[in-house]
């Protein structure tokens, strides 16, 4: 057997075990016909980062399953606008969607918590609770009220603060602030008196030289950079308490995932949870390159936010989760369970993870 066989036939066989424990049955056997995948997305197309990686995700289910499985991707405005993703697929009319499902907390605030929230889970955390703690249980109850199955399809890790047109030094100028920055991280700043405003990537750009909009959130340096954010904002802060890490989601319309194959499930889930794996890897590969080019190319002017607004962040967000708590009773489950794994995952890792950086930060003056 070639290696590339192998290792194809090892992911799947995985990725199956994983989520289905049941034997997986040829594709041959199963697949005399093509089953049609079409995919929407919340990204513009070709733009890295974000954009690329959906586009990958969907060339690689097609790869993966030998072209049984033919995928149809169209980027954000291509057939639907980048927030009508979701509308799209609960109805049937595509099915599946590559976006981040706090976009849909109008629709139930539970959905924040499966992308990210404000102080919490980072990328590794947020891992082991889909994957190890019931994180993935919760998400298909809340999808199932919507006829959709999700699954993690990436990452960009702990984001940065956003772009802002002015100097932030206490918490007071935040308020009237118009800044886009969806999900629970924008609660928290209208608590703070900001006005929040969600827009998708492909509006954000115009509306902030504009002046519509006078601050903005994306994700971090390498995706920031191609949206060229320093042409109307020259200050950049860090770090950002809105979206630590967590994922995006591949949400498909429920009917038509119970009605494909083992085969199939595990070729689409080991697809996902490998873009889910390096999309954050090639953030992270990134960042650094490209936000020494913003400073020294572009005149940005990197702040982080003081003890003072952080801990004013903080008290705002206390007030959101007990509003989202007060939602519903599922709302309050999602919640409770996220913050208690989040209490015993964050403990473990100050003494591991973060003690090791921290020292060797220091030892090595980074």
């Amino acid at each position: 057997m070639k290696r590339r066989d192998f290792l194809k036939t090892g992911a799947v066989a995985s990725a199956a075990a994983a989520t289905t424990g049941a034997a997986i049955t040829s594709a041959p056997a199963i697949a005399q016909s093509k089953t049609e995948l079409t995919i929407v997305s919340s990204w513009p197309r070709d733009f890295p980062g974000l954009g690329l990686s959906a586009q990958r995700l969907a060339a690689r289910i097609t790869e993966l399953s030998e072209g049984k499985i033919e995928t149809q991707y169209f980027a954000s405005g291509e057939r639907v606008g980048g927030f009508d993703v979701f509308d799209e697929v609960a109805a049937g009319n595509s099915q599946a969607y590559i976006s981040a499902d706090y976009y849909w907390k109008g629709k139930h605030p539970g959905f924040a918590y499966f992308t990210a929230v404000p102080f919490g889970m980072t990328t590794q955390e947020w891992n082991a609770w889909i994957k190890f703690k019931g994180g993935q249980e919760l998400w298909d109850e809340l999808s199932g009220e919507f006829g959709i199955k999700s699954i993690a399809c990436g990452a960009t890790g702990a984001q940065m603060g956003g772009w802002f047109n002015k100097e932030i030094e206490t918490a007071d100028d935040l308020k009237g602030l118009k800044m886009r920055i969806p999900g629970l991280g924008g609660d928290v700043m209208a608590k703070l008196g900001a006005s929040p405003v969600s827009l998708p990537g492909s509006q954000i750009y115009e509306n902030l030289v504009s002046g519509a909009i006078e601050a903005t959130e994306w994700v971090g340096p390498y995706n920031d950079y191609f949206m060229k954010f320093y042409e109307a904002a020259k200050f950049y802060y860090s770090p950002g308490m809105h979206e630590p890490g967590g994922g995006l989601a591949f949400g498909m319309n429920a009917e038509w995932w119970s009605k494909r194959s083992d085969w199939e499930k595990a070729i689409i889930t080991a697809a996902c949870l490998e873009e889910h794996a390096a999309q954050p890897e090639e953030a992270l590969a990134n960042n650094g390159e490209y936000l020494a080019r913003m400073v020294d190319e572009h005149g940005v002017e990197l702040r982080s936010f003081n003890d003072e607004i952080y801990d004013s962040f903080g008290e705002a967000a206390a007030e959101v989760f007990e509003e989202t708590r007060e939602h519903s009773e599922l709302a309050a489950k999602i919640n409770d369970h996220y913050q208690e794994a989040l209490r015993e995952m964050g403990a473990y890792l100050k003494l591991a993870e973060i003690g090791f950086s921290n020292q060797r930060n220091r030892v090595l003056d980074i």
